[in-house]
């Protein structure tokens, strides 16, 4: 079949580009809600993160699930069905008045609506509709993640101070609701549905298997030394970012002095880095070994986060290179972690083993968040939580070119791949 001068493979990635960014955006928003729901109701730093941890590891455990519904039910209806959920969710949040509102709303609804959207999506996507280029395209969609911060977190900051936070989130619920229109009119579920094959496919294609059950993919994983490795240092991905920075340094500035539109412009930045970052990644990934590019970006974050209670002290113009720096490697991660995934579990089942991995990466971030809030409790500041998680980190980078490095061989060596089916 020959291939056309534009695949719409490229249509889907815009479109799911624009789902996961949506997605990104909701997810952030709690972090610049903190202070302000603080002031006005009077909840303890901690009760609110609890509503984001449980926001979090939703948004992480539906994701093997999210795989397997996506199978049976078709991407499209889906997501769909998620975003309707998500700006409901969002809209009715404005009209909140106690603990329980923010629980069952930010944390149950919008938990599960995102845990549907969630970033196993760019796995599916990017190994149903591409055979070339899928690292750079796991990449990009994985940078949608910062461009939700980039757009909407500096946004959302200034809604906050002129108009109050209810505002900033209407203006949440409505960009929901665009993006499900988006969604109705261009997405597809897989290149056959429209008479094509994956972009770069080349040769004869060979029929894979069906992906496994999410729980039989799970007692798979267990039983793999491969999937543990990744999983606990996803775990540890998840915890240093959206648990950590992602929900506590709006916060954390905020104790310095720094204002909320200052720290969400810093956010911001981060994101703006991330896009080059990741798409770098992912370029790195389709050429160089995986784990030894996941042991430069954790130790390089490890070290970061080491440093940063004296940068915080320093003020904001110090946080700046802080945020360049972290910024490149927010979510480099990804597209390394994906591709050892599709080469240890093979194609088919990329995208539900790495809703587990990803699972294990909410759960980190989860946990992060509301332990961080309970170190801001307990001892007035964050230090103990960043020396923790930048601890974690460098223990993390550093199992790859240990444990991984026999993890890996010995899952290649047992598992021969078919030279016409191999990525």
């Amino acid at each position: 079949m020959q291939r056309p001068r534009f695949h719409y493979a490229w249509i889907i990635a815009a479109a799911t580009f624009v789902v996961l960014l949506m997605t990104a955006g909701i997810r952030a928003t709690p972090g610049v809600l903190m202070v302000p729901l603080e002031e006005e109701f009077g909840w303890t730093r901690v009760s609110i993160s609890a509503a984001v941890a449980v926001n979090i590891a939703l948004f992480g455990l539906l994701g093997p699930f999210a795989a397997s519904i996506m199978d049976r039910w078709r991407v499209r209806r889906v997501l769909l069905i998620a975003l309707a959920l998500l700006a409901g969710a969002v809209a009715l949040s404005t009209q909140m008045r106690t603990q329980a509102h923010l629980m069952l709303l930010w944390g149950v609804l919008v938990g599960a609506g995102t845990g549907m959207t969630s970033m196993v999506l760019a796995a599916i996507v990017a190994t149903r509709w591409f055979d070339a280029r899928r690292g750079l395209v796991v990449g990009a969609l994985s940078a949608a993640n910062a461009t939700g911060q980039l757009m909407f977190l500096p946004l959302l900051a200034s809604l906050i101070t002129t108009h109050g936070w209810r505002a900033a989130t209407w203006l949440v619920a409505a960009a929901v609701a665009l993006v499900f229109l988006i969604v109705a009119v261009f997405m597809r579920d897989r290149p056959e549905d429209i008479g094509l094959a994956r972009y770069g496919a080349t040769g004869v294609a060979i029929s894979t298997p069906p992906a496994l059950a999410p729980l039989a993919a799970l007692a798979r994983g267990v039983r793999s030394p491969a999937f543990w490795l990744l999983a606990l240092t996803f775990f540890v991905c998840g915890a240093s970012t959206n648990g950590l920075i992602g929900t506590h340094l709006i916060a954390a500035c905020h104790d310095v002095g720094i204002s909320s539109e200052r720290s969400a412009r810093l956010l911001a930045m981060m994101g703006l880095f991330d896009i080059a970052g990741t798409m770098a990644s992912g370029w790195l990934t389709d050429r160089y070994s995986s784990r030894h590019l996941l042991l430069g970006y954790y130790s390089l974050r490890g070290l970061s986060l080491l440093a940063l209670p004296y940068t915080l002290g320093a003020g904001s113009s110090a946080l700046g290179w802080f945020a360049v720096f972290y910024g490149l490697d927010w979510i480099a991660t990804v597209p390394p972690t994906v591709r050892l995934t599709s080469d240890a579990f093979g194609r088919e089942n990329t995208g539900v083993m790495y809703g587990w991995i990803a699972a294990s990466h909410q759960v980190g971030a989860s946990l992060a968040a509301l332990g961080a809030g309970s170190i801001r409790t307990v001892t007035g500041e964050y230090t103990w939580a960043f020396w923790t998680a930048g601890l974690l980190c460098l223990g993390a980078g550093l199992s790859f070119v240990t444990v991984g490095r026999r993890s890996f061989a010995a899952h290649a060596a047992s598992t021969p791949v078919p030279l016409a089916a191999a990525p």
